[in-house]
């Protein structure tokens, strides 16, 4: 609940019209979803704009509208029956960043601990392992899938509320400074950076610059001002020193001989990985992607530092659904496929071709590749490099995209079977190509992998809906 003079104060607003009511039960930036009595917060996207469902909103019972400079006057003076003495209306220079400054607000009513979680790769399975741990203690506030944006991460504190005693928040980035700005609108207890690898080049230019983006959520922790790091990571290792400023708190195989929180005894069995943490407490977790264990052990660590056991995690850990997408394996017709559609970039394709690699299957490995995206000019030698390490990993390769065809035709300088390359434009030509080409056979394995503008799900939908 909001006062109208916190949401002035909070945005900055000029207040248009005071309306009939003095306070607001919630913040709404979608008319489909507002209940008598909120706000709504009209915000301006790629594809619509809220300030034409401002009368909507009003015939829905909103309180009060949060627009856009001119946009408030404007309404007042087309509906003045409407906004007199009933609807307040407030008037800010940018309702997305007014929409960051309320949930900023509403954040610091909360003494509770907070953890966001960065890196180039695993946030959301972090995310998702870390309120998995936490539930066994806590009633645990979440993003919902991957909305970890300036959109969905003020819209998931809005929810903090009197029943909430732990908030798990993923944090994303494509560009330099939003760490930054949600690093300051969530003010986190802990802080949690998975890695640091070539992602989202096009912006960041380098690893030093993907490294200082998201290194920087660091600068606001509140409170002991803890950060877990991955000590194995070559960019996070050498960089995270203890002082005033940070309580560093290190997870790895013990590379550098540092680790608070240390995983031995990794094995593969039946298509469950398991792990020792710390020389003790044996982990299982359904996947086949050994990268995993930095995504469990950050989890554990963040879920140890709030006073979750060991044994605790490891329950909660080993009923664990991974998010789809993220190698997760799927039988269709006898054919085994690993499902890691979600997203791509150099780093998580590498690991996804050592999970096909170490797969036993009994009959032919085949991968599917698509593009890996917003690479910037480096994009060129990384498509390149992905065609030499497929080589290692398959029978078969399929690619999709202009940009995948360089690693089809590297793959093939490098004497991959050239009959055994086939080069597509669409996930719906791979498709066809899997079915009349290749002819799947029991004991096959199919490898989908590519950024998400690629669409290669569309793939797994297909041959899932022909059972």
């Amino acid at each position: 609940m909001f006062t109208i003079d916190e949401l002035v104060k909070a945005t900055g607003a000029r207040l248009i019209s005071r309306g009939g009511s003095l306070t607001v039960t919630g913040i709404s930036t979608d008319t489909r979803g507002i209940k008598r009595g909120e706000c709504f917060l009209a915000i301006k996207g790629d594809r619509f704009d809220g300030h034409a469902f401002l009368n909507t909103a009003v015939a829905s019972g909103a309180a009060c509208l949060i627009v856009a400079v001119g946009k408030g006057s404007a309404w007042v003076r087309q509906h003045p029956q409407r906004a007199a003495g009933k609807v307040a209306v407030l008037e800010v220079a940018d309702t997305v960043k007014a929409l960051g400054a309320c949930a900023s607000f509403h954040r610091r009513r909360f003494d509770i601990p907070v953890i966001a979680v960065t890196g180039s790769n695993g946030k959301t399975t972090t995310k998702e392992m870390l309120a998995s741990a936490l539930s066994a203690r806590y009633r645990v506030l979440k993003n919902q899938g991957t909305h970890n944006n300036h959109i969905g991460v003020p819209q998931t504190l809005l929810k903090l509320d009197a029943r909430t005693q732990a908030a798990v928040l993923e944090l994303g980035s494509n560009h330099p400074g939003e760490i930054a700005y949600l690093g300051a609108m969530v003010g986190p207890t802990i802080a949690a950076v998975t890695n640091i690898g070539p992602s989202h080049l096009e912006h960041f230019k380098s690893l030093p610059g993907v490294f200082r983006e998201k290194y920087s959520l660091m600068r606001y922790l509140s409170g002991a001002r803890i950060g877990v790091v991955n000590a194995d990571d070559r960019f996070l290792g050498p960089r995270v020193a203890r002082g005033r400023s940070l309580r560093p708190f290190m997870l790895g195989f013990g590379v550098r001989d540092r680790c608070d929180f240390q995983a031995d005894e990794l094995r593969m069995c039946g298509g469950k990985l398991t792990f020792r943490v710390n020389g003790r407490q044996r982990f299982a977790l359904g996947t086949l992607g050994e990268h995993n264990v930095y995504n469990a052990l950050c989890a554990i660590a963040c879920a140890a530092l709030l006073g979750v056991s060991m044994r605790q995690a490891a329950r909660r850990l080993a009923l664990f659904d991974f998010p789809r997408g993220r190698l997760n394996l799927l039988r269709y017709n006898e054919v085994d496929f690993i499902d890691d559609t979600y997203n791509a970039n150099p780093f998580s394709l590498q690991q996804a071709l050592r999970a096909l690699e170490q797969y036993r299957a009994a009959g032919k490995k085949i991968l599917v590749m698509g593009d890996m995206l917003e690479l910037g000019a480096r994009t060129p030698l990384f498509h390149q490099q992905a065609g030499e390490a497929a080589c290692r990993a398959c029978d078969v390769l399929i690619t999709v995209g202009r940009n995948a065809r360089l690693s089809a035709c590297r793959a093939a300088e490098k004497g991959f079977d050239r009959g055994s390359i086939f080069m597509c434009s669409s996930a719906r030509q791979a498709t066809a190509v899997l079915r009349d080409k290749i002819g799947l056979q029991r004991g096959d394995v199919v490898l989908a992998k590519a950024s998400r503008g690629m669409h290669l799900e569309e793939i797994l939908d297909a041959f899932k809906t022909s059972v």
